[in-house]
């Protein structure tokens, strides 16, 4: 029972990342999500799950999964609606 209580949790949590994305599309803006944190979210992201994927453990492989679907959803609206030059590093 609680594994399963732990399984869904885990795959609904990174959901919230969708009110994110309706936010963005919304203003048709992203000028206030830093694109180093964007990145670096999904970046991590990224190379946690192969971890999560060893363990065998379903929370870990359903949260994993989900987030990075989500992050990648927020990644690619972050850019689409970038207004300006997009640049990762300080320097320009």
């Amino acid at each position: 029972m609680l594994k399963t209580i732990g399984f869904w949790a885990a795959v609904i949590l990174p959901l919230w990342d969708i009110p994110l994305m309706v936010h963005v599309i919304k203003r048709k803006s992203s000028q206030d999500i830093s694109l180093g944190w964007a990145f670096g979210l999904w970046l991590s992201s990224v190379f946690m799950a192969p971890s999560a994927f060893i363990t065998g453990d379903r929370a870990a492989i359903g949260f994993n999964l989900v987030n990075v679907i989500m992050l990648t959803g927020v990644l690619a609206v972050v850019f689409k609606y970038r207004k300006g030059k997009v640049c990762i590093s300080s320097r320009m």
